[in-house]
């Protein structure tokens, strides 16, 4: 059973290399896709940069950590 996370911004993959060091280790992952990411913006934000269904952009990731659930 998938853990359960508050976090709702969760993009499955399939595990691609795996490097383990003494401290911290590197886990990369395929995604797959479609993906969808949720982001929480102010409304000025969208105002300002003109949102609209169907508009291309990008989605940059402004985090400190990404967490792996099996």
């Amino acid at each position: 059973m998938p853990a359960k996370l508050s976090a709702r911004n969760q993009i499955k993959g399939k595990i691609t290399k795996v490097k383990k060091g003494s401290i911290v280790g590197l886990v990369e992952i395929e995604l797959t896709v479609p993906a969808r990411v949720t982001s929480v913006i102010t409304s000025d934000s969208i105002e300002e940069l003109n949102l609209k269904v169907g508009d291309e952009v990008s989605a940059v990731v402004k985090a400190t950590e990404v967490m792996i659930s099996k």
